[in-house]
């Protein structure tokens, strides 16, 4: 069996004060409302990845990111795509959107999931789980098909 594979590397981070968190109402892809980030580039920091999507994607700078947990999956293509996960409530700038779709702030009261992206409260919930590292999607195969499996670790 091989020691490597191919891997897609993305990362999101949960920006918080008080009782809101920042969201991204995505346009594309995985519609609706979800935490901001995106893919980390070759040899680029983990870090300084999400801090430059997060600027991008926010205007806002943040600071003192914090690793919270990974997901993963097996891409269709055989591809292991992992989200890095982050949180912070250090932040500066003036809040602005971009293409990917509008930044709001929303009480964690006010979520309901009508209104966030598929998977969104899996996510929540490893983000705010201190005793949760890592969310993965299993693939177990069916007679037509497969299915995917949520573990949390």
């Amino acid at each position: 069996m091989p020691k490597s594979e191919k891997a897609i590397i993305t990362a999101l981070c949960m920006i918080y004060k008080e009782d809101k968190i920042l969201l991204q109402n995505k346009v594309s892809g995985l519609v609706g409302l979800t935490f901001p980030g995106g893919h980390i580039e070759k040899e680029e920091s983990f870090v300084l990845g999400i801090k430059r999507e997060i600027l991008e994607e926010t205007g806002l700078t943040i600071y003192n990111p914090r690793l919270c947990g990974i997901k993963q999956f097996q891409t269709e293509n055989d591809e292991r795509y992992i989200v890095i996960y982050f949180k912070t409530n250090e932040f500066s700038g003036e809040l602005t959107s971009s293409d990917e779709g509008d930044m709001v702030w929303l009480n964690r009261s006010d979520l309901n999931e009508n209104n966030v992206a598929k998977g969104f409260l899996d996510t929540l919930k490893a983000f705010d789980d201190d005793t949760i590292t890592e969310m993965i999607y299993e693939r177990h195969k069916k007679d037509n098909g497969f299915e995917w499996i949520l573990k949390f670790y």
